[in-house]
Parts: structure tokens; sequence; C-alpha cells
């Protein structure tokens, strides 16, 4: 475009001057932001799997709170505006993904997070802790970054999770994460739903509870039927658990709910093969990568159905996008009165942009909409 216009104007510069100008013309506009009410709001996108983060680095209020716990609950009752400004169009979408960094009240830890999406904040996503491990590092939120990898503790709001980032000659990489205690709540449960009938489900907690069910048990393949079909039989389910099945979390109860629903390909049993799984969660947002917090609570699934041994890694994939993670189970432990396995679950994340939000004061579309 910049190339047309140059070479068809009557100008005594040349057209290399020409474009020269321009570039610096319009490096000048981009640093300037348009009339707005309220503060700049500054994010870092990234995507794992094709799931999008987008990461918030500057702009937002002061988070109260003594513990990233009462942070969720400060931000989910005081600044939920933010969230729909940032999540909901027109400047997100709705199966946008979002962070929060904030402070910790642990020594350990490098960092705090919240999460964010359609309906709320989760207490645990591992799409996130992926993409927040390389950002720790590149960003520089951590100390001097060390090889083959460094170590950055990131405090979720269902603990403390530690991922290791590959680092070499300035470079971040590829990112494994140690989770919270991962364990089944419950295997073989019946809820009765309306339009399916009598469903046969597994809950597992991953650092979120998910309700785990064999697409086929709906005439569905993870892979290849159509993503709304998916959307609506994991919505079902996830509404049916909600009300007939009571959660309980040793340690806390702001984490005893049903996050979503993950429909499976049924290859439980372990294989070399990539196994395949959707996830339905929130307010039926599909997630485009194997899920980080799904894989973890799949994986003490099968660990607790003595389907797979400590230190045997299975491959996860990604019925929407064919991304792939890998888990496995690396050490036995308690949570409360479970037996809990820790997981580690392996990704990549990559950059996608950054950009540079605000609200202009006469946009009564400013604080976001969503179509359903």
């Amino acid at each position: 475009m910049f190339n047309y216009l140059i070479s068809s104007a009557a100008d005594p510069y040349s057209s290399h001057q020409q474009l020269q100008i321009a570039e610096v013309k319009l490096t000048e506009m981009e640093m300037q932001l348009p009339p707005h009410e309220g503060d700049e709001l500054s994010v870092v996108d990234m995507h794992t799997g094709g799931e999008p983060l987008r990461i918030i680095h500057s702009g937002y209020p002061e988070v109260k709170g003594d513990s990233v716990l009462s942070k969720r609950r400060y931000v989910r009752e005081h600044l939920d505006h933010l969230r729909r400004v940032l999540m909901f169009e027109p400047r997100g979408h709705y199966d946008m993904y979002g962070a929060l960094v904030v402070d910790s009240e642990l020594p350990e830890a490098d960092l705090g997070v919240l999460f964010m999406h359609n309906e709320g904040y989760s207490t645990m996503c591992g799409h996130a802790v992926i993409a927040l491990g390389r950002f720790a590092v590149d960003y520089k939120l951590v100390k001097e970054p060390q090889s083959p990898e460094t170590q950055v503790n990131i405090h979720c709001p269902c603990g403390l999770v530690k991922a290791f980032v590959e680092y070499s000659e300035g470079k971040t990489g590829g990112v494994r994460f140690l989770s919270v205690p991962a364990f089944t709540f419950a295997t073989d449960v019946t809820v009765s739903l309306e339009r399916f009938g009598d469903v046969t489900v597994d809950i597992s907690y991953g650092g979120a509870f998910y309700a785990f069910v064999d697409a086929k048990r709906f005439g569905l393949d993870v892979t290849t039927s159509r993503t709304r079909d998916l959307v609506d039989a994991a919505t079902a389910v996830t509404n049916a658990v909600k009300s007939q099945v009571k959660l309980y979390h040793p340690t806390s109860d702001d984490l005893a709910f049903l996050y979503g629903t993950i429909l499976t390909d049924g290859k439980d049993d372990y294989s070399s093969d990539p196994t395949a799984n959707m996830c339905v969660f929130a307010e039926a947002q599909v997630d485009r990568s194997p899920t980080g917090s799904g894989v973890t609570a799949r994986v003490a699934l099968q660990y607790h159905r003595g389907l797979i041994r400590l230190n045997q890694t299975r491959t996860f994939q990604s019925g929407a996008t064919g991304s792939q993670f890998t888990g496995r189970a690396v050490e036995e432990t308690k949570c409360g009165d479970f037996k809990a396995v820790v997981v580690e679950v392996s990704g990549r994340a990559f950059y996608t942009g950054v950009s540079r939000f605000v609200q202009e004061p006469e946009d009564k579309l400013t604080h976001g909409f969503l179509l359903k």
C-alpha cells in the first residue's frame, strides 16, 4: 500500500526516503492514544496449543486482599467490569481467557495470578501457567534465568504451581509444571440429563473439578463431531452434575465447584498413541488446548483406576486443534483424606502480540458484550 502511494506521487523525495518518512509518522501515530476515560489497559497476548491468554501487563487498579484467594474474591466483587472490558467483545470474544498478575503472600512464589474467562474467575489454568512461565522469564519477573531450565513459582488460587521454563542462549522455549495435589473425587456417578437420560461420569480434581465422560455416550467423536454438538452435550453434563452432586475440597470451600466437563475419546488404557479430549468450561467456553488442569485431573483419574503408573508419560491431544500436551504422575501424596498425585504437564506457548486498550466516554458498548 505504502509502496504504491509513494511510487505514484509527484514528490522530490525518492520512494525509499518517502517510505522512511511514512514509517516514522506511523510509529509516532501508534504511540498516541485516542481520547478516553480511565486508565490505559496494556496486555500481552499469547496462546498455548491454540487457547488464548491475555496477560494484563498494566493499568489495573490495586487488587486488595491478604491472599491470592481473597484477591480473587475482591476482583469478583469490585473489579468485574474490567474482566468484561478485556474478555468480552469488541476487545475480546466469547472464548477469550485472561490472567492478572498479582502479589502473593507466599515467600517462595515469584508471582501470584488470577485467571478470568467469560463467566468469572477460575482456580487453576494449565495453559495459562505454561504461557506465564515464558512471560515471567522474558519480562524479568524472576531473577537471572538459568540454563537449561528456569524455575518459576506461580501462586494460583488453587495453590503453588512450579513451572520449569526451557532457557538457552537468551531464549525461552517449552514449559513443564508440577501441579497441586490432584485426586479422583468420585467414579461411576450417575446423573440424569433431560435430553440424554442417565449418564455415568467420573469427577476428578486437577486444580479445578471436572466431570469426565466418553463422547461416544452421546454418539459423538471429540475430533470429528461439530463443536456445537460437543458443547451441548458437555454443558448438559455440567448442569446435571452441578445440580445433583455436592462437591467438597479439603482445604477451601472456594475450590469446591465444578469448572466444566471434559469429553474424551474413551482411550483411557495406557498407550503411546495420543488420547484426545475436548473441554467445555465456565459458560460453555471451549478450550482449544488439551487443557492443562484437565490433563492433570485426567492423569489423576487414570492413576486412581490403575491405568497408568508413576512416571509413565501420556500424550493428550486437543479435539479442537490437534495440539498436544504430555502428562505423567510423578509422586504420590495426599490432599486431606484423598489419595492424590502430583502431575507434571508439558506444552508450548507462543506470543501473538501486544495491545493497549482504552474506553471512549460516549461508547455505549465500551463495557463489553457477548453473542451467545
